[in-house]
């Protein structure tokens, strides 16, 4: 077990395994010594956990907890091509695309969950650049979706 796998255990947490594409992408991909992931949304065991717009039918709590879980998602797409989650050094960018009522503004208070998250896994650097995103519809009408840029060695 890794030193990351393990500190997520301490959170009570573990890497999901890596969801299959569902077009014609991969989950993650390497450039030079960063690390690109796929949008990732929140499936759990290969499920969909929720579906709905946020701030109509999906509280922004909820979809801050879902944040989080497509963060485990983007983590193991990850680990799958750089072999272990140890070798990051630094979260680098986080991009959160959240399903919004238009009415609903808090789009950075969902996005939250996942960098809080990835601050409690890899501390300093797990801190971040980061964009928040309100849109319309995203894939399989779930609530939010997170990309994730990692530096690593």
């Amino acid at each position: 077990m890794s030193a990351v796998e393990a500190r997520l255990a301490e959170l009570g947490l573990e890497l999901p395994g890596v969801a299959a594409p569902a077009g014609a992408y991969l989950p993650a991909v390497v450039s030079g010594n960063l690390v690109f992931t796929a949008g990732q949304i929140p499936l759990v065991d290969g499920q969909v956990a929720e579906t709905g717009k946020v701030g109509a039918g999906v509280s922004p709590e909820r979809a801050k907890e879902l944040a989080a879980i497509c963060v485990l998602n983007g983590l193991a797409a990850a680990a799958s091509v750089i072999g272990s989650l140890d070798r990051v050094t630094r979260v680098v960018k986080v991009t959160g695309f959240v399903a919004s009522d238009p009415a609903f503004s808090g789009q950075p208070g969902v996005v939250n969950g996942a960098s809080e998250l990835l601050g409690e896994v890899f501390g300093d650097a797990g801190r971040h650049a980061r964009s928040a995103v309100g849109v319309a519809v995203l894939p399989l009408d779930v609530p939010v979706e997170v990309e994730l840029v990692l530096e690593f060695a």
